[in-house]
């Protein structure tokens, strides 16, 4: 296992990092499509990651109605993982009530859901807060100041964001060095072979301004397991919960270009796309999320694959997004200037 550095901080975070969305499902909601496990379940997870070098623990208030942070913070207790050994992360913006302040980025929620979100971790501080998603109520500003509160408190020790536009991440960012409030360490977002749109803009973003990134789904849904190719319906998550959004002819043609390099190297597919994603040198760290423990040590286990730069170049072809103004103008018109720091390297 490898560890990054997270974004410009201090923090170093192991390059795999176990998602907890399958902790605490129950009935027919949402979040039980996704997975049911219970405490017992979860505590041999969570030790099987540790075990495997995991540093890093990813959840949030939402995840099952809070009940995916109070098995999480449950199952480090149960494991006697010490505190300085493990970095958690979560999320608030969601829903956590009925009311019209019951939600978003405003001072009024996030202060509120950051505290009991402490609580039913079990814990004094959260290591990396992260919003959830764009509040377009709520000024900017006014969310950083509130992060920048919790942090001063000492509540939390470095924040994050999730789901945002480029050009929503650069101008906090900017408020943030304007007003001296802590900055955004990390990005959560989708990353996969059949899901790239974070290439065109946001990645350039995050690699200029040093902010680090965070894969979630990079499975697809599981849709890059390989078993919903061709039309194949699987029996898994995105059986019933059919997210994210694929273009599934684009999708087969990767799918198709992964499998003899699987096959050569005796892994799976769904290896293959986690190892992809580990030698993107955007990629900071790669949320995963396991039923069973078999599932767990196989994603695990894609740290381990190397990828040539063939099969990089093969991968690449298949998955490539087609091109997008302002973007090939700024490829024709860069070009030259790109060879000159090239050539001086």
């Amino acid at each position: 296992m490898r560890y990054n550095r997270l974004g410009r901080t201090g923090l170093f975070v192991s390059e795999i990092c176990l998602g907890t969305m399958t902790f605490g499902g129950n009935g027919a909601d949402m979040w039980a499509k996704i997975g049911e496990l219970g405490q017992a379940d979860a505590d041999a997870l969570v030790r099987a990651a540790i075990e495997g070098g995991v540093n890093f623990i990813d959840t949030a208030d939402v995840y099952a109605g809070g009940r995916s942070e109070e098995i999480t913070g449950q199952a480090l207790r149960n494991l006697n993982v010490r505190r300085d050994e493990i970095v958690v992360a979560t999320k608030g913006f969601g829903p956590t009530g009925d009311g019209p302040n019951g939600r978003g980025n405003s001072r009024y929620h996030l202060i509120d859901a950051c505290k009991a979100s402490l609580k039913r971790l079990q814990l004094d501080h959260i290591d990396l807060y992260q919003i959830h998603g764009f509040d377009p109520a709520t000024p900017i500003e006014e969310t950083l100041r509130a992060l920048d509160t919790l942090v001063q408190h000492g509540h939390v020790r470095y924040v994050g964001v999730s789901n945002w536009a480029a050009w929503q991440i650069a101008k906090a960012l900017g408020i943030a060095e304007r007003l001296g409030l802590h900055r955004f360490a990390s990005l959560q977002a989708y990353y996969t072979l059949v899901g790239r749109d974070l290439e065109r803009e946001i990645a350039p973003m995050l690699a200029s301004e040093e902010v680090g990134l965070m894969v979630w789904s990079p499975l697809a849904g599981g849709y890059l397991s390989g078993k919903y190719s061709g039309g194949g319906t699987g029996d898994g998550r995105r059986a019933g919960f059919n997210f994210p959004p694929v273009d599934l002819a684009r999708g087969d043609a990767v799918i198709s270009a992964m499998r003899p390099i699987a096959e050569a190297k005796g892994v799976s597919v769904a290896q293959v796309a986690l190892a992809w994603l580990l030698h993107q040198r955007i990629v900071t760290s790669v949320i995963v999320g396991a039923k069973r423990a078999e599932q767990l040590s196989e994603n695990l286990a894609a740290s381990e694959i190397e990828l040539t730069a063939d099969d990089l170049a093969a991968l690449d072809a298949a998955s490539a997004l087609p091109a997008e103004y302002p973007g090939w103008m700024l490829e024709r018109q860069g070009q030259p200037q790109r060879d000159l720091l090239t050539a001086r390297r």
